[in-house]
């Protein structure tokens, strides 16, 4: 991770953290050195950029900032509006642009945002050109053979312009709606779209496949996204269903990326159970190239037992879609994601995506016959309990000598009926505790002795 990016871009609390001046010198930055790269090749033609936002406050005034910065330096912006992240990265893709942004903080609170950004493929960015930008955000960046303190001001015609795109994520919602290979009719499908960016995406492409779809959080005011809604807040979607009869439910994140589901019962269907329900279905089909499940060090121990019961093979990332994704890249694998629902598939996105997954979890149950309960038969979740430790320094509590002495009795007490995972968060200053075993009681144990001494040594806010 650089100073101002992290595992899933620049994330801070709005004009503290992350300002809008940061926003503009990205713009400024990124509209030069795409247009300087296309004079390299030998073409005339400015960076074209297009940009996608969620439903927060603070997302028009990044977005206005990132115009202003992206077309003071040649580049042409092109504007989705509130959009989801996939829908960014697989607009970024097939219409050729140079790069693209998202504003969005994902399932942070409303006053916290960031900024994403995604390369020509549709993949984050690599970490060079994220070097190049912290450079320049602190003041100075040695690139095309020399150093600049500020990058060219683009002049008279060779201004960039601003261009209405809502178009691209039209056609991204057709794009989901022609994955729908089986008809939704008769199926009672409820919704939880965050007050995020899926609130005007997600019912429409359930709709189109002929679901009777229900939704909450739906009704965005700029300060209730991720406000007791959607896959922080499952609980209301799982009283949602069981009230209004429902076959299944699906609640996405503040930018749609991840997804978590509800079974017809109100249970919580998670990322790992996801992997399990689609993994089967996949080797069932013998779709599932490599016979391997990509997972991170998050998932749990019960759903690696149940692949060994089907005989498919699995691969542990650190936690972040971003690992994920370069593992199967690498690998040639079709299927991975995390147990907070970010889930790739690999063969239709370049990222998790939210709406998709619910749409392949509908494939799932229509083709088996079978409701999202049954396709869950077969995986048990052990225990587990994770809580974050927010601190001054991650780097030092993490290392702290007597906090990994805990750590290494407690692993060593959990032996092989359990485990024990410390790390830092990828986007805020938090440690994670997390245990895995047999029973609560255990896990709560081992967390808390663990978390004790993270306190007793100061390293706590």
């Amino acid at each position: 991770m650089g100073k101002y990016f992290g595992t899933d871009g620049f994330r801070g609390e709005a004009n503290k953290g992350l300002t809008a001046e940061h926003a503009f010198k990205v713009g400024r930055f990124l509209g030069w050195y795409f247009g300087e790269k296309k004079r390299a090749s030998g073409s005339d033609e400015p960076a074209r950029i297009v940009i996608g936002k969620d439903t927060r406050r603070s997302s028009y005034m990044f977005e206005y900032a990132l115009v202003g910065g992206l077309t003071a330096s040649g580049a042409d912006a092109y504007l989705l509006h509130v959009t989801t992240t996939p829908s960014v990265a697989y607009i970024t893709k097939v219409d050729d642009f140079d790069c693209g942004i998202m504003i969005s903080a994902s399932h942070n609170p409303y006053y916290d945002n960031g900024i994403k950004l995604i390369n020509c493929c549709g993949e984050k960015m690599d970490e060079d050109t994220i070097s190049l930008i912290e450079d320049y955000l602190d003041g100075s960046v040695t690139v095309f053979g020399r150093t600049f303190s500020e990058a060219p001001y683009a002049q008279r015609d060779k201004i960039g312009r601003t261009v209405d795109y809502v178009a691209g994520r039209n056609r991204y919602i057709g794009y989901l709606i022609s994955l729908g290979i089986y008809s939704f009719r008769g199926i009672k499908v409820g919704l939880d779209c965050a007050n995020g960016s899926s609130w005007n995406i997600a019912k429409a492409v359930f709709d189109a496949l002929g679901a009777k779809t229900y939704v909450i959080g739906a009704e965005p005011d700029g300060t209730n996204i991720n406000s007791g809604v959607g896959s922080t807040h499952i609980e209301n979607l799982q009283k949602f269903v069981v009230e209004k009869g429902l076959d299944v439910g699906f609640a996405y994140d503040g930018d749609a990326d991840r997804c978590l589901c509800v079974d017809e019962n109100g249970n919580v269907v998670t990322g790992d159970h996801i992997l399990y329900i689609y993994g089967k279905y996949m080797k069932e089909r013998g779709k599932l190239l490599t016979n391997t499940v990509v997972t991170t060090v998050m998932s749990n121990f019960g759903l690696y037992k149940a692949f060994d019961e089907l005989g498919i093979g699995y691969a542990k990332t650190a936690v972040g879609d971003k690992y994920v994704y370069e593992y199967m890249q690498k690998n040639g694998c079709r299927l991975g994601g995390e147990q907070s629902g970010h889930i790739i598939f690999m063969k239709y996105a370049s990222t998790g995506d939210g709406i998709l997954t619910s749409l392949k979890m509908m494939e799932a149950m229509i083709s088996s016959k079978k409701k999202m309960s049954e396709l869950c038969e077969g995986l048990r979740i052990y225990p587990q309990l994770l809580e974050n430790v927010r601190v001054k320094d991650k780097a030092a509590a993490q290392n702290d000598p007597d906090v990994k002495a805990a750590v290494e009795k407690a692993a060593f007490d959990l032996g092989s009926s359990g485990r024990i995972l410390v790390r830092e968060s990828g986007t805020e200053p938090l440690i994670r505790v997390m245990a895995e075993a047999e029973t609560e009681e255990l896990c709560r144990k081992y967390v808390e002795d663990i978390v004790k001494v993270i306190k007793e040594k100061g390293h706590a806010v």
